[in-house]
């Protein structure tokens, strides 16, 4: 982990959440470790290393990200690949 992991990670969401409309758009350009998906997996490995009191509330803040990120994306209707054994938001389409 590096140090602002998780205030990156907020920012990430902070900018996709302002996009207007009802879906997130996709990104025009690929960008590895910019998208939210990679967002929200360095959220989950933070999780890991948190004590329980710092842990149980950025698991709440977490899960209101959750909440929002799944309401403004689409279930993938593809197979199944090796990038969503990682999380359920790897499954996640941002384009309708």
């Amino acid at each position: 982990m590096w140090p602002d992991v998780v205030a990156r990670a907020l920012a990430c969401f902070e900018d996709a959440f302002k996009q207007p409309g009802r879906y997130l758009n996709a990104s025009e350009v690929w960008q590895p470790g910019l998208e939210v998906e990679y967002a929200r997996e360095n959220l989950e490995e933070v999780m890991l290393y948190l004590p329980h009191g710092a842990r149980h509330d950025l698991g709440r803040l977490i899960a209101r990200i959750d909440d929002e990120f799944e309401r403004r994306t689409l279930p993938d209707p593809g197979p199944v690949s090796d990038w969503t054994e990682g999380g359920w938001w790897w499954s996640r389409i941002r384009e309708r």
